[in-house]
């Protein structure tokens, strides 16, 4: 048996829990696009997904992105790769050229300098605004109360916005953070929210997400990055 061969049936797994949580809540079949978090994990431990068809994709950083992904995306046809952490402004560059949709767009520097790189490199990935529902100081994001102006700011300088991130605080019930989420969306007409993780992504499903970022419960513990 393939070492990574329970890449492949965690894989499954979820696809199938995902499935089941679309029809509970009563939506489409194939409604939530599964990114699986690759971040960390080795290009051999993420081929075995992208043999069984998976092609979409979640890297926290852009270095270690660029270090795997060219060669994969070289070896396999149709992958979407998903930038979902956090975006220093002199990486957007970067980010641009490798990345085709980029979640974590937190703040107007950030707005300009990837509308910058756009323009530059003609490239346009889709982006998404993340947003800080707990309002946690350590944490990315732009705070709820701002998001409006943000997305504003965000499509006036030319990003392609098609929805909303967060990241919910581990302590706290995510239920109610899907809710304010999707609250935010609608009222800013967006239609796509990146929400659920690992341990709660049926319940996001339930409140409308349409992307759900999923790493340990596909590739395991993940290693500790290198320094």
């Amino acid at each position: 048996m393939n070492e990574h061969s329970d890449v492949c049936e965690n894989l499954e797994v979820v696809r199938a829990e995902i499935s089941a949580a679309e029809q509970e809540a009563g939506r489409n079949k194939g409604s939530v696009t599964l990114v699986a978090v690759s971040k960390t994990h080795d290009g051999a431990r993420i081929r075995p997904a992208l043999e069984a068809g998976h092609r979409v994709f979640g890297e926290n950083r852009v270095q270690e992105a660029q270090d795997k992904w060219p060669e994969l995306k070289e070896a396999f046809e149709g992958i979407e790769l998903h930038l979902i952490g956090p975006l220093q402004t002199n990486k957007a560059d970067d980010a641009v050229a490798l990345f085709d949709v980029i979640e974590s767009v937190d703040r107007p520097k950030l707005v300009r300098a990837l509308a910058r790189s756009m323009d530059k490199l003609d490239r346009h990935p889709t982006c998404f605004i993340q947003v800080n529902t707990g309002e946690e100081d350590q944490k990315a994001g732009c705070l709820p109360d701002d998001t409006d102006a943000l997305v504003a700011e965000a499509r006036s300088g030319g990003l392609n916005v098609v929805g909303l991130m967060c990241i919910p605080p581990f302590d706290q019930e995510p239920s109610l953070h899907f809710a304010l989420l999707a609250d935010i969306a609608k009222r800013n007409e967006l239609t796509q929210l990146s929400m659920g993780m690992s341990g709660d992504y049926e319940t996001a499903v339930t409140f409308g997400a349409t992307h759900v970022r999923v790493g340990t419960a596909i590739f395991g513990t993940r290693p500790k990055p290198s320094a």
